[in-house]
């Protein structure tokens, strides 16, 4: 997996490179600037329109007391369309252009979902699961405050319930 990430890394500058020659030969230099503007502009505003949809469509699922996964998942790959649409080039350009297109955002999503371990945890409100001999405090259980004596290797005391027995040192 990691080869083709350094191989993506290495390719897509080329490829882009490439790609601006070739189109630049097509329609000319001033042309191709400025569309590679308006597609960053256009990412700017698709981000806006359908990232707006998609928080609605979040709280709606979280009002409904479902875990809004999908939405999760689909606001993430609007993320990564934007971010491809405001890289210069024409190659990211259309891969950002397709993802905010929402059928190839759904199949993509089938597609990650398929191939990952998902584990939902789902603990309620004020539950605590510990090990043994573990004392799980809120923050207003305990206050930090500077014992006047010392442990016995001439450290302060850390708490009240060391007794210096154990070297360990925070």
């Amino acid at each position: 997996m990691g080869l083709y990430i350094i191989a993506a890394l290495l390719l897509l500058p080329l490829i882009e490179i490439a790609v601006f020659i070739w189109i630049g030969g097509l329609i000319g230099v001033l042309p191709t600037i400025i569309l590679t503007v308006v597609t960053a502009l256009a990412g700017t505003l698709m981000l806006r329109q359908q990232g707006l949809s998609l928080l609605m469509r979040m709280q709606k699922e979280l009002d409904a007391g479902r875990s809004p996964g999908n939405e999760v998942m689909q606001g993430a790959m609007i993320v990564l369309a934007s971010i491809f649409l405001l890289i210069p080039g024409f190659v990211t350009d259309a891969i950002g252009l397709l993802l905010f297109i929402p059928p190839v955002r759904e199949a993509l999503a089938r597609f990650i979902i398929a191939r990952s371990n998902v584990v939902i945890v789902n603990s309620g409100a004020g539950m605590r699961q510990t090990e043994e001999g573990v004392v799980d405090l809120d923050a207003d259980d305990w206050s930090e405050r500077k014992e006047s004596g010392s442990g016995t290797d001439g450290q302060p005391k850390i708490s009240p319930w060391q007794d210096g027995s154990d070297n360990a040192k925070s």
